[in-house]
């Protein structure tokens, strides 16, 4: 957990190397959600480190994909058509969800986004989500990592107060780490 300086109303994170967590040419694949970024904004930039390494907020579709060096013409067409066979969807976001240290928006429902997670990763095994530390797929947005539950408590209730919101999932796109931020390189459309 990064050090904190912390009494519940002005809990904020001291500095510390979380954001070097992410490695040179490590890509993911997420699904940007614009439409949270006001709820979600200010609570991101302090309290997760992806949002201060450049990643807007998101649902992740599948994390890590295959390193930058394997991102040829083929891989992108391949992915270009596994992606193609899917139809763009709604996501409800309504309450929140917790994992140890973790708060995140719940999106629903929660089937396409599994199918997507599922399809890329049966189409490159080696890829299995979460690098395969965990056996179940939980599609989530998450809007704090590494903190305790009184910070976690703090920013969940105010999150409450701007919720439900909905949003189309058109599109996943690419990310890529350069070393020092998250770039987006390539955004495959869904079936419209």
């Amino acid at each position: 957990m990064p050090p904190r300086a912390c009494g519940v109303a002005a809990c904020r994170p001291v500095a510390d190397d979380s954001t070097r967590r992410f490695q040179a040419g490590q890509t993911g694949l997420v699904i940007r959600v614009p439409q949270a970024e006001p709820a979600v904004r200010a609570w991101r930039e302090r309290f997760d480190p992806s949002a201060r390494a450049g990643v807007p907020a998101h649902v992740t579709v599948l994390f890590p994909f295959l390193d930058e060096s394997r991102m040829d013409a083929r891989v992108l067409s391949a992915l270009a058509d596994v992606l193609a066979r899917h139809r763009a969807f709604d996501l409800r976001f309504a309450h929140c969800g917790r994992f140890p240290g973790v708060l995140y928006l719940v999106p629903w429902p929660q089937t396409q986004v599994r199918q997507l997670t599922e399809a890329i990763a049966g189409r490159w095994p080696e890829t299995p989500p979460y690098g395969g530390r965990f056996t179940e797929i939980v599609p989530h947005l998450t809007v704090a990592d590494g903190h305790d539950d009184e910070v976690l408590d703090q920013i969940e209730a105010d999150l409450v107060t701007k919720l439900p919101f909905t949003f189309r999932a058109a599109s996943v796109d690419l990310l890529v780490h350069d070393g020092a931020t998250w770039q987006e390189r390539m955004s495959f459309p869904l079936i419209a």
